[in-house]
């Protein structure tokens, strides 16, 4: 089982064509709700722009970045991720690589996304 396991929001919200670009918080808070119940003992997602200010539920904790995203999933593998199994959910290659130096795994959006 997966102990930690990172949403890059922004990088899984844009991977669709789903008219997110009209209600990027609106996107993102569908997002946060569809990742409810996921396998896995910590779901995190990391929002940024038009998305911060999410509120964390019950199953997902959200992470506002105040700045750029993928250096709050960085800090996030580096700073939580010692000793535990950390996959992040992600298509951008440059922070694939960043997060995989620090020993994380990686998946692409469409591991965690519903179709329709």
């Amino acid at each position: 089982m997966i102990d930690l396991l990172i949403i890059d929001g922004a990088n899984v919200v844009g991977s669709r064509p789903d008219g997110w670009w009209r209600d990027r918080a609106g996107a993102a808070r569908r997002l946060r709700d569809s990742l409810e119940g996921l396998d896995a003992g910590e779901v995190v997602l990391v929002v940024e722009g038009a998305a911060r200010g999410l509120e964390s539920t019950d199953g997902v904790r959200v992470i506002s970045a105040t700045g750029s995203g993928d250096d709050a999933i960085v800090d996030l593998v580096r700073e939580e991720g010692q000793g535990r199994q950390v996959v992040v959910v992600t298509a951008d290659r440059g922070l694939r690589e960043r997060v995989t130096s620090l020993g994380a795994g990686v998946r692409g959006p469409r591991s965690i996304r519903t179709p329709g």
